[in-house]
């Protein structure tokens, strides 16, 4: 079977599909010529990440795909319930990404509280001339032991983030449509494990609860975050969002930062991708990134292997 991988996988899931003895076709195709390649190389099997979208007119256009697969934790770039009434299969890879989002929350989270953010600005300028002013204006710091950190959203990279507060002796209070307990287990380097029951709350009581909040939901209809839940937040809390821009009314965001109605945000999504407000990308109480939360390494040699996986399986004989 011939499989395009317009989007890129990494060599461990490249490798996989050789030895199953798929032919593979490592060509970046332009949007506009993706239906013409497909057809001319009898493209069965096609794998994309967030850059290449298949959508109802492309599927009609390819009647001989079999299988589309995204390297995402979820399927934006698919128009999924269409392939699937075509009887395309659809796969991805949620799991691969969980810890890489996950780490990237606590990036944000001390590139905050230790005011990494500034200094990384301010230091290469005034490092040499006003060291002792830096020292003294920086020297406001937190610590994150002992600091309430509310999890909005309890599904794999909300579990991830829970591992990492409770590692680094914080307290864990869950946002979750689950029970109003939630068991969670760590696994150490040398085997061990330790379970821990994390509390459930209401939205409403975790935001006024904790130090820092993070956002782990799926795309919504409206707004989870505005002002009214902005409000409820201490003065000193911060918010993190990398999930999904449209959770989290950016507007409120920076009023509420102004009206120092809460301390800090990270960011890693934004509502109008790629181009956000430059509001939000100047504001000094904001760390950014563009959304590369599970953008790490591993964690693209995860979703290759999870991908290619799943191909064998369904496909190879």
């Amino acid at each position: 079977m011939n499989i395009l991988i317009n989007d890129g996988i990494s060599p461990a899931g490249i490798a996989a599909l050789e030895k199953a003895n798929f032919k593979l076709f490592q060509t970046k195709v332009a949007q506009s010529q993706l239906a013409n390649y497909i057809n001319k190389n009898t493209i069965e099997i096609i794998l994309v990440g967030s850059n290449t979208q298949i959508r109802k007119e492309l599927i009609d256009q390819c009647p001989q795909l079999k299988l589309i697969g995204c390297s995402s934790i979820e399927l934006d770039p698919i128009d999924v319930a269409y392939a699937e009434k075509k009887d395309i299969k659809v796969i991805h890879t949620p799991n691969a990404f969980s810890r890489s989002v996950a780490e990237m929350v606590f990036a944000h989270i001390f590139s905050n509280i230790r005011n990494l953010k500034n200094t990384n600005q301010d230091m290469p300028l005034e490092g040499d001339s006003r060291f002792k002013e830096l020292n003294s204006g920086y020297s406001n710091a937190s610590e994150l032991q002992g600091k309430t950190l509310g999890i909005i959203g309890f599904g794999r990279t909300g579990k991830e983030v829970a591992k990492i507060a409770l590692g680094l002796g914080m307290k864990v209070l869950v946002s979750s449509k689950n029970s109003e307990e939630i068991s969670l287990k760590l696994n150490f380097f040398d085997g061990q494990e330790v379970s821990f029951t994390i509390p459930s709350a209401s939205l409403q009581e975790v935001l006024k609860t904790a130090d820092i909040v993070t956002l782990h939901v799926p795309a919504q209809n409206e707004y989870l975050i505005t002002k009214e839940e902005l409000e409820l937040m201490k003065p000193t809390a911060g918010i993190i969002n990398t999930s999904r821009g449209d959770v989290l009314d950016e507007v409120a965001l920076v009023e509420a930062l102004n009206d120092k109605k809460i301390a800090f945000a990270g960011l890693d999504v934004f509502e109008k991708e790629p181009n956000p407000e430059i509001q939000i990308l100047m504001h000094p109480a904001i760390s950014l990134s563009p959304h590369i939360a599970g953008s790490t390494q591993e964690a693209q040699d995860k979703s290759a292997v999870e991908l290619s996986n799943q191909i064998i399986n369904i496909f190879a004989k």
